[in-house]
C-alpha cells in the first residue's frame, strides 16, 4: 500500500517537472541545467551510499542511454503539440508496453489488474483527445513523437526494474545513475546547442534546476517501488500524473479542460483502483 502511495506521489512530481520543462523556452538548455543539478546533488552522496552490485551495471548503462534518447524525443514532442495532449499520449502508451514486456520476465497480472491496465490506458487516451476539435487535434508528427517517447519510457522502466533488483540497493542505484546521467545529459544538450547553451541556461535556470531535483525524487520513488512491486503495476500507477498534467495544462498553459476530460480522468481513476488490487 505504501509503495502505491509513493508511486502516485511520483506521478504528481513527474507532471510537475514536465510542466516546468515545457515552460522554459529553450528546452535543451532546461534539460542541461536539470542534468547538472542532479549530478551536483548526487556526486557528494556517492561516498555515503552503497554502490550497486556489478550485475546491475549493464542495466544502468542501457537505462542511461535510453533516458538520453527520451530527453531528445520529449523535447521534440513538446515542440510539436500541446502539453495536455502529447503528455498523456507519451505517458499513457508506456504502461501497456511495459505490461507486454514483463510477461517475458515471468510476471503475471491478475484478471482485475489486466482490466485495470486496459481501463487506465483507455482513459489516458481519452484524456489526451477529449475536447479536441478538428483544429486542436495533435498532428501526426506530434503523435508519432509522443508514442516513440512512450516506447523509450517503457524500455528504461523495464530495464531499471531489473537493474534495481539486481543492484541490492535502490538508493545506491538511484544516486549512481543520476550522478552519471546528469553529466552526460548536459554534454548531450551542449553538443546539440553548442556554445549558445551557456547564455540560454541563464534563462529561468532556477525553474530548470527545480525541475531536475523534482525529477530525481520522482524517479527515485519509482525505482524503490519496483524492488517489491510488479513492474506493470508501478508503470501504470505512475502515469496517474497525467491527471495532474491535464489540470496543469488547463491552469498554466490555457489548454481546454472540459466535461469529456473530466470523465476521462474518472475512467483513469477506476483503472488505478483496479490496478491496486491483488
Amino acid at each position: 500500500m505504501f509503495s502505491a502511495v509513493a508511486v502516485l506521489f511520483a506521478g504528481l512530481l513527474h507532471a510537475t517537472w514536465n510542466a516546468l520543462a515545457k515552460a522554459v523556452p529553450d528546452r535543451h538548455a532546461a534539460f542541461g541545467v536539470m542534468g547538472i543539478t542532479q549530478s551536483l546533488i548526487c556526486l557528494p552522496l556517492l561516498p555515503f551510499v552503497a554502490p550497486p552490485a556489478p550485475g546491475s551495471w549493464p542495466y544502468g548503462v542501457v537505462s542511461i542511454a535510453m533516458q538520453l534518447v527520451y530527453m531528445l524525443l520529449l523535447i521534440r514532442t513538446y515542440e510539436l503539440g500541446d502539453f495536455g495532449q502529447v503528455y498523456p499520449i507519451a505517458r499513457g502508451s508506456a504502461p501497456l508496453l511495459v505490461a507486454v514486456a514483463v510477461t517475458f520476465l515471468g510476471e503475471r497480472l491478475t484478471i482485475l489488474q489486466v482490466c485495470g491496465l486496459t481501463t487506465t490506458c483507455g482513459g489516458l487516451a481519452a484524456l489526451a483527445l477529449a475536447g479536441a476539435g478538428p483544429q486542436r487535434m495533435p498532428s501526426r508528427q506530434a503523435v508519432t513523437a509522443a508514442v516513440l517517447t512512450g516506447a523509450t519510457i517503457a524500455t528504461y522502466t523495464v530495464v531499471d526494474g531489473i537493474g534495481v533488483r539486481e543492484s541490492g540497493t535502490a538508493l545506491g542505484y538511484t544516486v549512481w545513475m543520476f550522478a552519471v546521467e546528469g553529466v552526460l545529459a548536459f554534454a548531450l544538450m551542449t553538443a546539440v546547442r553548442g556554445r549558445a547553451i551557456v547564455s540560454a541556461s541563464r534563462d529561468r535556470w532556477r525553474v530548470s534546476a527545480g525541475g531536475g531535483a523534482i525529477s530525481m525524487l520522482s524517479y527515485g520513488l519509482v525505482l524503490w517501488a519496483q524492488t517489491g512491486s510488479a513492474l506493470a503495476e508501478v508503470a501504470a500507477l505512475r502515469e496517474t500524473g497525467i491527471l495532474w498534467g491535464a489540470l496543469i495544462g488547463a491552469m498554466f498553459f490555457a489548454e481546454r479542460l472540459g466535461p469529456r476530460r473530466i470523465v476521462a480522468a474518472g475512467i483513469v481513476t477506476v483503472g488505478v483502483i483496479l490496478l491496486s488490487t491483488h
